[in-house]
């Protein structure tokens, strides 16, 4: 049962993840730093690079966000067991997300043009895809 739950509180917390700020980053450092959420920084995509914005957005948002659904679905049964190795690799997609977030970040503080500092948005998101992965090991392995 308390899987049942968890993996059903992941679809209240992704789009929470979603909208909370992952990191702040500016150009100079006596200036107010902007907020970059997922949903921003896909918005942004979308206007300089859509098959980018695409990707990303499968990545961030659709892979964890069908994972989760299906595992609920399987869970709840009204899927097939059968799934849970296509569900296990759509958590893994979503790991993708969170490398790439954080090579950002290290480029960003080793190139020393500007400012970058992580949000709670971002160890949300992490917690999520984490505990999402957590949640479908354990279902596998009942």
């Amino acid at each position: 049962m308390f899987l049942k739950i968890a993996n059903l509180s992941l679809l209240v917390l992704f789009p929470i993840a979603w909208a909370a700020p992952l990191l702040k980053a500016g150009l100079l450092p006596f200036f107010s730093l902007s907020e970059i959420s997922v949903l921003t920084g896909i918005q942004t995509l979308w206007g300089k690079d859509v098959f980018l914005a695409l990707v990303v957005t499968f990545f961030a948002l659709v892979a964890p966000f069908l994972k989760t659904v299906g595992l609920a679905l399987i869970q709840f049964r009204l899927a097939s067991p059968r799934l849970l190795p296509a569900i296990t690799v759509m958590g893994k997609l979503a790991m993708a997300d969170i490398f790439l977030i954080a090579l950002y970040i290290v480029l960003a503080k080793g190139v020393g043009v500007g400012r970058v500092e992580t949000g709670w948005g971002l160890y949300l998101f992490t917690a999520c895809v984490i505990a999402s992965l957590a949640i479908s090991f354990a279902s596998a392995r009942k």
